[in-house]
């Protein structure tokens, strides 16, 4: 345990040192967050107010805010939690380059330990940034239409460790296989520039087709998107039921806005949401543990040889 709990320090302090990797990871955060408060903002609430409009309703401008501030700061977060954990995660990565990894095996120091020790620093760098930028957000979300109630920020708050454990998971998994700061630089493009359209952070799946939205379905990292916007969001609901919303307009917004999913035009539950966004990291976590003991025995056998 001592030897983890260092490890897990030296992997947490390297990574806030290191400027350049910090500041890279929150590269994409905050091209959304630019994005979403300079465009996409003003986008989606002059939809959802000429939507309101059309259909002769009329709502507050806190229910309006409430609305577009948790579609947001949904997205913001469902990426955050993953191409952070995909950023920090590349001082595994960088150890090996600088031959730091060599050293650490050589030290009496087990395989399964030292894989651990960089999941776990991984997931609490990454756990530390994104619980930052979520206080961030729900301070906006009270300045501009707060509709939470304590239960709400709870699960907000479980969704995010649930989507920081996956994203840590998967990184770990695919970072394994890069052993080159070009291996880093390329998957760290591809992840920053396409996580945020898979999973419906950057434009709603909604406005997707079919068959994209049918193939979208299969990712894991749809539904913590989902879970984010319906807890996010659940109040504004409520309260739009509470004015007098008829509830085909209600649920057609939820539709909209990605808090309904659908599987091949079946709907899918909360309670399902959960079970294939810990299921799918469990399995992520079990992988990234066998590899290091593959490779741990293919070492030794290659030593014996």
């Amino acid at each position: 345990m001592n030897k983890l709990t260092a490890l897990v320090k030296r992997n947490t302090k390297l990574y806030f040192k290191d400027k350049g990797m910090f500041f890279t990871s929150l590269i994409t955060p905050v091209i959304l967050l630019v994005l979403y408060t300079t465009f996409l903002g003003n986008v989606y609430e002059d939809s959802f107010r000429s939507a309101l409009e059309a259909a002769g309703a009329t709502v507050s401008e806190a229910l309006i805010g409430g609305c577009v501030g948790g579609e947001l700061f949904s997205s913001l977060l469902a990426v955050c939690c993953v191409t952070v954990a995909f950023c920090s995660n590349f001082l595994m990565v960088q150890d090996k380059v600088t031959g730091a990894r060599r050293d650490l095996t050589m030290a009496p120091v087990g395989r399964g330990t030292l894989a651990l020790g960089y999941y776990t620093a991984n997931l609490l760098s990454t756990l530390m940034v994104c619980l930052g930028a979520a206080a961030l957000c729900l301070l906006y979300l009270s300045k501009i239409g707060w509709y939470l109630t304590g239960t709400d920020v709870a699960l907000f708050l479980l969704d995010i460790l649930l989507l920081t454990l996956f994203g840590s998971a998967l990184s770990s998994i695919i970072n394994f296989f890069l052993s080159s700061q070009g291996q880093i630089s390329a998957v760290g493009t591809i992840v920053s520039a396409g996580y945020g359209f898979i999973c419906g952070a950057y434009m709603p799946i909604s406005n997707f087709s079919k068959g994209l939205q049918k193939v979208i379905s299969f990712l894991p990292g749809t539904y913590g998107t989902s879970l984010l916007r319906n807890h996010l969001l659940r109040g504004v609901f409520e309260e739009m039921g509470e004015q007098g919303f008829p509830m085909q307009m209600v649920e057609a917004i939820r539709d909209s806005v990605d808090c309904n999913i659908y599987f091949f035009d079946a709907k899918v539950e909360t309670g399902t949401m959960y079970l294939i966004l810990i299921s799918t990291t469990l399995v992520l976590i079990c992988g990234y543990i066998v590899l290091n003991l593959l490779a741990g025995k293919n070492r030794r056998k290659h030593r014996k040889g």
